[in-house]
């Protein structure tokens, strides 16, 4: 099933799945331990703990549903367009902390990846869609 949409979609959906999945242990893994580390604060409160694993959870959700587009023909779009939807918020998230906040040099290079993954999705599902209209 894989092979038949092109390497360049299934790159795309494997790529965002595997640093979202990632991602999601540092937020969720053991938020006293790793955000201190990474972020530099603080971690004590247990409903802290809770919504960083929350995230976690949502985080490994959203990775495993684009798992399951790249070998599910069936769920290849929805797996596409909830990436478009998931990599756009964020960055969009971002940009807004950027305009109000102010530019947080750690999160340039997830703005960044965001934006390129975004748009890759976008163009995936274009071509998804005129692939299956031919």
């Amino acid at each position: 099933m894989a092979a038949q949409k092109p390497f360049y979609l299934n790159l795309q959906l494997g790529l965002s799945a595997a640093i979202v999945i990632a991602v999601s242990f540092v937020y969720g893994g053991n938020p006293s331990v790793f955000l201190p580390y990474v972020f530099g604060f603080e971690v004590q409160d247990i409903d802290l703990k809770n919504i960083f694993r929350a995230i976690m959870g949502l985080y490994w959700a959203f990775g495993v549903f684009w798992i399951v587009g790249i070998y599910t023909s069936q769920y290849t779009r929805a797996a596409l367009f909830s990436n478009i939807l998931f990599m756009g918020g964020l960055a969009l998230g971002r940009i807004i902390s950027t305009i109000l906040d102010g530019v947080s040099p750690q999160y340039v290079v997830g703005l960044i990846l965001e934006l390129l993954m975004f748009g890759w999705g976008v163009y995936n599902l274009k071509a998804l869609n005129t692939a299956t209209n031919d």
